[in-house]
């Protein structure tokens, strides 16, 4: 059942959603909860993995060699500070506080999330996340997009986004740290 036709079963029958309804899906099923409505999300393509395994890749090894505090994880069910029935999982997450890490997820919100679009729902991450992560304090948050060939990281200034726009031939500061760029021409050259 694609993402239009499981919220429009929701809103047939006037249920918000909760925590414990999220919890009982089956396993398999690649879900979130945002704002007490269910999102079935696609199964990642070829080039969203390897756009995924390079930046994990080049953040982590980033990480160990300044023996960093913060943990970079992917996929995993994240219960963001404030956000009344919202379960997100995002494609990256890098956590700098670690009693935010339970056995089970992450609770609170991320310092640095990115997102890598899929084609078949851009628009959760090109509106309902970047609003939800706006709203609950996301420092640093990237939209990564293969098919266009581009990056959008949006810093948080005071209470709002700030949007910087890049393509996959520029190098691109973190902004969490003083002294990561992470260079997208390889990313570019292997998905070409």
């Amino acid at each position: 059942m694609g993402e239009a036709a499981y919220r429009m079963e929701i809103m047939d029958d006037n249920r918000v959603m909760t925590e414990a309804d999220y919890y009982a899906l089956p396993d398999e099923r690649r879900v979130e909860l945002i704002d007490g409505v269910i999102y079935d999300m696609a199964s990642p393509g070829v080039a969203h993995q390897k756009v995924l395994g390079k930046l994990y890749r080049s953040i982590a090894d980033y990480i160990d060699s300044k023996d960093g505090k913060c943990e970079i994880i992917f996929d995993l069910d994240t219960r963001l500070d404030t956000a009344k029935d919202t379960i997100v999982r995002p494609d990256l997450s890098i956590i700098c506080e670690p009693d935010k890490l339970t056995k089970k997820r992450c609770e609170g919100s991320p310092d640095w999330i990115i997102e890598i679009v899929s084609p078949s729902n851009p628009r959760n991450d090109y509106l309902r996340k970047l609003d939800l992560y706006q709203r609950v304090g996301v420092k640093e948050y990237w939209i990564v997009d293969p098919m266009k060939k581009r990056v959008i990281v949006y810093s948080l200034e005071k209470d709002a986004f700030e949007m910087t726009p890049y393509n996959f031939r520029d190098k691109i500061k973190a902004g969490i740290y003083d002294d990561l760029t992470i260079d997208f021409a390889p990313i570019d050259d292997m998905i070409s």
